[in-house]
């Protein structure tokens, strides 16, 4: 927490280490969740670029109450939920399968296998309703809270633990092989 503040305090200052310092520590947690949001790896960098790049030229104007990784998370899912709804006035033709992480490592086997869990894991989050994907993915890896995303998403905090709930049950569920994709 104090190193947090620390860093914030020189990104707020011009430091250009210190954004660099912020980037290296939060892009992998951004990108899981960008991932997990949009099932489309490329736009998911992308999302997480543009956020960074606000980011870095807000840094005279900035006020972060609170954690910068919450605040960094909210951003993110902002810049998805915008997104997505661009897209949507825009779209005239179907969404492009999404293209699966490429890992290259000593144990090849570990890889592919991995890989495998986490594409049935991403389709199947593909599956849930929207809002109940983002709340499993805000709660569950960016340690956002309830209450925090019941304000991002303008509903009660109940109706927040509902589609918590009701997500976590569907992805169960379609987990376990018993609901029909």
């Amino acid at each position: 927490m104090v190193e947090e503040k620390l860093l914030i305090l020189k990104f707020k200052l011009g430091n250009r280490d210190a954004l660099c310092r912020i980037y290296e520590k939060y892009k992998n947690d951004l990108l899981k969740l960008a991932i997990a949001l949009l099932n489309d790896v490329n736009t998911a960098e992308d999302v997480v670029e543009e956020v960074f790049m606000a980011f870095a030229q807000s840094a005279a104007t900035i006020r972060i109450n609170g954690n910068l990784k919450s605040y960094l998370t909210i951003c993110v899912a902002n810049k998805i939920r915008n997104t997505k709804r661009d897209r949507q006035r825009h779209e005239t033709s179907d969404i492009e399968e999404s293209q699966g992480l490429v890992c290259q490592s000593k144990r090849p086997e570990q890889w592919a296998m991995l890989n495998e869990e986490m594409e049935i894991l991403r389709d199947a989050l593909a599956l849930i309703p929207y809002e109940q994907r983002e709340v499993l993915t805000l709660y569950m890896q960016g340690d956002i809270t309830f209450k925090q995303i019941a304000k991002m998403q303008g509903a009660s905090i109940n109706t927040v633990q509902g589609r918590y709930r009701y997500g976590l049950n569907k992805l169960r569920s379609l987990l376990n092989g018993e609901m029909e994709k």
